[in-house]
């Protein structure tokens, strides 16, 4: 697969918030061939990178592993064969793009939280910027899954002209408030790690607050699963006799069991504090918990009412994240919008995470819609109906016919 890892300079470049840094640069990645008018940008999530395909790689530093390989290649759901695929890391982050991490040309040290705050709003708009110095003027679709399906959203709202397509997964217009509380925590539990220190604990003798981003993740984590699949991977087995614990514990908590999910939940935290900023973690959930779709409407629906294209919502029926009620919300603002839509609601036990580990319901619906669009080739146009089980019935069928 032909594939490009670059970053460039976007220049001065003005957040949302007002504030001017000297110099963005942004990492992408694209893979394909561009002929005019292919493209198609993938937004990643939280705490996602440019490197969004190509597993086998081992010349990206940006993250130890593709994180939607099984969906975007050649042969595959987005076929780098037809398409010429952009995945950009988002202003904020640590992986290759201007962030708290990077140094400020202005003063030679990192930025840490004098970074001014992100929205989704600023990574919309580093990416039409991006997009506009690779020489892309022009859309075929848009698409991305949690808050990178929010990033897809903001594309229909801000440059409804640029996209013809877009496709939010496991997304909404904005976050509830249960999920803007457990954010809230993680949050928390960073910016009261000792090692923290206001944000600045990036100089050689520094220690950064590992402790804290690791709670943080483990909140993380269990946002992204579902019961059904806790229960099913975990139970209540304690762990395995080569199990250690982590994190430390009490004198009586040595008595009872460490359990495989705690061991579950620790390991994946120790690996990613070793690659991901505890200052970018807190700049991309605020971002994401600041998300509103309606921000400077009446409606969600008049903020999409310029956006005339085709749009293919999906949605988990386990996701307690971004719910299935949520998206269809969505899909129903997007049709009050006079926007071609269908939402494709997939019967998942996974949860959140659902979209990142089951391309075989993912990929299909993604491919006939990139290739056909809506327009007189969706099924129906809403895919949910009421049942007596719960407030949304899957359809198993392709929402599109080739």
């Amino acid at each position: 697969m032909n594939a490009e890892h670059n970053t460039i300079s976007l220049g001065a470049f003005e957040f949302d918030c007002g504030e001017t840094i000297p110099d963005l640069e942004i990492t992408y990645e694209a893979y394909g061939e561009f002929d005019g008018d292919n493209a198609v940008l993938v937004c990643h999530a939280l705490t996602g990178s440019a490197h969004v395909a190509g597993r086998d790689r081992v010349d990206s530093a940006d993250q130890a592993r593709a994180w939607w390989d099984d969906i975007v290649g050649p042969g595959k759901a987005i076929d780098t064969t037809k398409y010429y695929v952009v995945c950009a890391n988002v202003p904020g982050s640590c992986y290759g793009s201007t962030g708290p991490k990077s140094e400020n040309p202005e003063t030679g040290e990192p930025y840490g939280t004098d970074f001014p705050p992100v929205t989704v709003t600023d990574w919309t708009e580093a990416q039409r910027a991006l997009l506009d110095e690779l020489g892309i003027p022009h859309l075929h679709a848009v698409v991305g899954g949690s808050v990178g399906g929010m990033n897809v959203i903001e594309w229909a709202k801000r440059h409804p002209d640029h996209v013809d397509r877009i496709v939010p997964i496991a997304a909404a217009a904005r976050l509830d408030t249960q999920c803007l509380s457990l954010d809230a925590i993680a949050r928390r539990a960073i910016t009261t790690d000792p090692n923290w220190n206001r944000g600045h604990y990036y100089g050689e003798d520094d220690e950064p607050p590992s402790d804290g981003l690791a709670l943080a993740r483990q909140l993380g984590h269990v946002m992204y699963l579902s019961k059904a699949s806790m229960e099913r991977r975990f139970g209540r087995r304690a762990a395995g006799r080569d199990a250690v614990r982590t994190f430390p514990t009490d004198a009586a908590g040595a008595f009872f069991p460490y359990r495989d999910v705690e061991s579950y939940l620790d390991y994946n935290a120790e690996k990613f504090t070793e690659r991901f900023d505890a200052n970018s973690y807190l700049y991309l959930t605020r971002a994401m918990d600041n998300y509103d779709l309606a921000a400077g409407f009446e409606s969600d629906a008049d903020a999409l009412a310029a956006f005339d294209g085709d749009a293919l919502v999906m949605s988990f029926t386990a996701d307690w994240h971004f719910t299935t009620q949520q998206a269809e919300a969505l899909a129903d603002s997007l049709r009050a919008a006079d926007a071609n839509v269908a939402h494709h609601v997939i019967d998942s036990d996974h949860g959140h995470d659902a979209f990142l580990v089951e391309p075989d319901n993912v990929g299909p619906p993604l491919s006939d819609f990139l290739d056909a669009g809506v327009d007189g080739k969706a099924v129906t146009d809403s895919v949910v109906e009421d049942s007596q089980e719960s407030d949304f019935a899957p359809v198993h069928n392709s929402l599109f016919s080739r």
